[in-house]
């Protein structure tokens, strides 16, 4: 149940604007427009070898797009291809109706730098960067998908109709690699279930070995997974769209792991009595390719097991196990040496997120860094703890991405294997995000705070200097929009802890007012909305918060305790019973400190959220009388409408727990809502079902509950296409005003 943001994440590089006032700028139409929407927009970037970046600026013109190479080391930047003769290639190919206006980001690259790859019309198109050579690879009626290269460059796979193929460059010959794909057997690709809750909304399910001679794959079995129907608005006898979701308690997609050797085409699969798996969650391959480590748990999710499978054979040995009565989380494992005999492993087993050196055996873990603090959080489902360390075998150290300068800052740190010589290296406050080159000589450096606009820099390691710019912070951008800083503090919680909090408040602000004042919440296990980073704030709907102020309302964001990602203990205390007790609590007694203040009119407080949120904002509404208003967009209201994993992380099953699930029920709760509620939904959401809203719409109904509700025919969980979005925000505006500023 993945939050939706209001504005894509990116990163600002530069900024220009037209010379309307902010005041008139800064609007919901702003919001969702070009300019708006590309406000903090990201210049992708990939690594290309050891020590150049493909670069492509998405804010530039259409006409101007192009892929870019820089050098990390010198920070020269030139064109990696010839636009103009890459359009005229296309166009030559597929006609003047056909080929693309523009030059967009590859839907695959080449590791080596030699070529990248496009999806145009579910056909598949090789550019060689060196000379700017177009290939068309495929031209069949099926779609194919999801293509990967090998790391040597020489092959690419891909999936066509659900199974998994090859196709070699040289001779330009394809292989189909598996043989019984169908509409429920998924060879590849990856299940709803897996896409949206296990591997973070990444669509490929295979991975090449190092050497390109082989590739891991889940075959997934959805055939005895519930199917869910979505009838659509037209034609006058509406198309229905299906879903395979399994919802809790309910038939898991069947996953097994397959390693097929190209050359061959032969498959061998991991043994499921050697290695016993309701949940495949993640793989890794040995450097020198002998060996796939394997992440697997079971239904309960309280335990997990790692295993080594060998290429050739399949066979699995277990390595090691974690386990936690409430629950565990995904793990980052990265090999130090090329043999595979040493490993890094992040754990939780401590109460805090840390990184173990592990043996190839399992017999000794040591750990490398320790405190009273995690790297990045307990991933919970947004993966925070994947890909927060680094290796450098080479130096025999590693970089960690770590929380242990304050819970709502993200830093680098360096570290010696054997856990000395521990160092941050990233200096400024704030968040950064950091993406590492190959070999470990060079990262890229996203960074924000909550009033200072990103930048990203390409920095030396070993030195710390910065080589290149890519985007340079736009010190003027607040200054345009008008924009009035948020305060980060802490408010105290029911037991006196310290909970984590943004105020934004009107840019003409008198303490002797009396403003109203809007919570926009969260509150899912280790997902905090509450960081000290201008990104991560703008993209969780900082833009709206804007516009409230100057409507005169005060803003507040409030991370309850288990958001935060500090401990894993912390986030233990909502074991059984996600979204009730303790983020009730928690919020309740942010909202009575918050009504104290001298400059708040007690009487008009509202509370607003989205899925999670929107969850979080139900439960505030009828368990407690503190909100005169609410929005509640997409919210599950009852966790047996939702799906397996997410749910049974946190609830188990309803055959487990069935108290549990009365107990959070929150259309049971509808007879007690206070306040006027607003709920929001889309027809087509797969994510949270419109079943969602309709029970607690019927339960409302049955109660006598005054309420309403907008419906958007066949949107998703996000709603986000641009009139749909304009639309609900300004319908948001107009409930405020209507509701809660008088």
């Amino acid at each position: 149940m993945k939050r939706a943001t209001a504005l894509t994440v990116a990163i600002l590089c530069s900024f220009s604007f037209s010379s309307h006032s902010a005041e008139k700028r800064l609007s919901v139409e702003w919001m969702f427009s070009d300019e708006g929407e590309n406000a903090t927009a990201l210049p992708r970037f990939a690594w290309l070898g050891t020590s150049d970046l493909l670069v492509f600026d998405q804010r530039r013109p259409e006409a101007e797009r192009t892929l870019d190479r820089l050098n990390a080391g010198t920070g020269e930047r030139r064109a990696a291809i010839d636009r103009n003769a890459v359009l005229a290639g296309w166009k030559a190919l597929l006609g003047e109706g056909g080929a693309p206006r523009a030059i967009a980001w590859p839907d695959a690259i080449d590791p080596s730098g030699k070529n990248v790859l496009y999806t145009i019309s579910d056909d598949l198109f090789l550019v060689e960067l060196s000379g700017s050579h177009l290939t068309r690879l495929t031209a069949t009626p099926a779609v194919e998908s999801i293509p990967r290269f090998s790391p040597d460059g020489r092959r690419v796979a891909f999936v066509r109709d659900n199974d998994l193929y090859a196709l070699d460059l040289a001779t330009r010959s394809e292989k189909r690699l598996t043989s019984d794909g169908s509409a429920v057997v998924l060879n590849g690709s990856l299940s709803w279930l897996y896409w949206e809750e296990v591997f973070n909304h990444e669509t490929a399910g295979y991975w090449w070995s190092p050497d390109g001679g082989a590739i891991a794959f889940l075959r997934t079995d959805e055939s005895a997974v519930s199917e869910i129907l979505f009838p659509g608005v037209t034609p006058a006898v509406p198309a229905v769209l299906r879903q395979r979701y399994p919802k809790a308690g309910g038939a898991n997609p069947l996953v097994r792991l397959g390693i097929v050797d190209v050359a061959s085409g032969q498959t061998v699969f991991v043994d499921r009595d050697q290695a016993p798996a309701e949940y495949i969650l993640g793989t890794a391959w040995q450097p020198d390719g002998r060996r796939l480590a394997l992440q697997v748990t079971g239904r309960a999710q309280t335990r997990v097991d790692l295993y080594f499978v060998d290429r050739a054979t399949g066979a699995a040995a277990h390595i090691l196990s974690e386990s936690d009565p409430a629950w565990v989380n995904q793990h980052d494992l990265q090999f130090v040496e090329a043999d595979g005999k040493r490993f890094t492993w992040t754990s939780e087993r401590d109460g805090h997120t840390h990184v173990y050196l592990a043996t190839d055996d399992g017999a000794r873990t040591t750990p490398i860094t320790r405190g009273d603090w995690s790297l990045r959080g307990p991933n919970g489902f947004y993966s925070e703890a994947l890909n927060s360390v680094f290796v450098d075998p080479a130096r025999g150290i590693a970089y960690v991405m770590a929380m242990e300068k304050s819970p709502i800052e993200r830093h680098l740190y360096r570290v010696r294997l054997d856990g000395s010589g521990f160092e941050r290296l990233t200096r400024e406050d704030g968040e950064h995000r950091i993406t590492m080159s190959p070999d470990r000589r060079f990262y890229v450096d996203s960074h924000s705070a909550h009033c200072t606009p990103p930048s990203l820099f390409v920095v030396d390691a070993e030195s710390g200097k910065r080589t290149a710019t890519i985007g340079a912070t736009a010190r003027d951008l607040m200054a345009l929009l008008g924009w009035n800083c948020p305060e980060l503090l802490t408010v105290p919680g029911p037991d006196g802890l310290a909970l984590q909090a943004r105020i934004t408040k009107p840019p003409d602000f008198d303490v002797s007012k009396k403003y109203p004042v809007i919570f926009y919440v969260y509150g899912g296990p280790s997902a905090p909305i509450v960081i000290d980073s201008f990104l991560y704030s703008f993209a969780n709907n900082a833009p709206f918060d804007q516009i409230l102020v100057r409507e005169g309302y005060v803003v507040v964001n409030i991370d309850p305790r288990s958001s935060t990602g500090a401990s894993k203990t912390v986030e233990n205390t909502v074991a059984g019973r996600v979204w009730s007790d303790v983020e009730l609590n928690d919020l309740l007694a942010a909202v009575r400190w918050v009504k104290t203040q001298p400059w708040v009119d007690a009487a008009r407080v509202g509370i607003w959220g989205w899925s999670g949120g929107a969850t979080f904002t139900l439960l505030a509404l009828t368990r407690s009388s503190e909100f005169k208003a609410g929005i509640s967009i997409a919210p599950v209201t009852d966790w047996h409408f939702y799906d397996t994993k997410f749910t049974e992380t946190y609830m188990k099953t309803p055959a487990d727990n069935p108290d549990g699930y009365a107990r959070t029920s929150l259309v049971a709760l509808a007879r007690n809502l206070h306040g006027r509620l607003l709920l929001v939904h889309g027809t087509g959401d797969d994510n949270v079902h419109p079943q969602n809203s309709y029970a607690m719409i019927d339960a409302l109904v049955e109660a006598g509950r005054r309420f309403d509700v907008m419906i958007y025919p066949m949107r998703k969980h996000s709603i986000d296409d641009r009139p749909a979005r304009i639309h609900l925000y300004n319908k948001m505006l107009e409930f405020w005003n209507l509701y809660l500023k008088q």
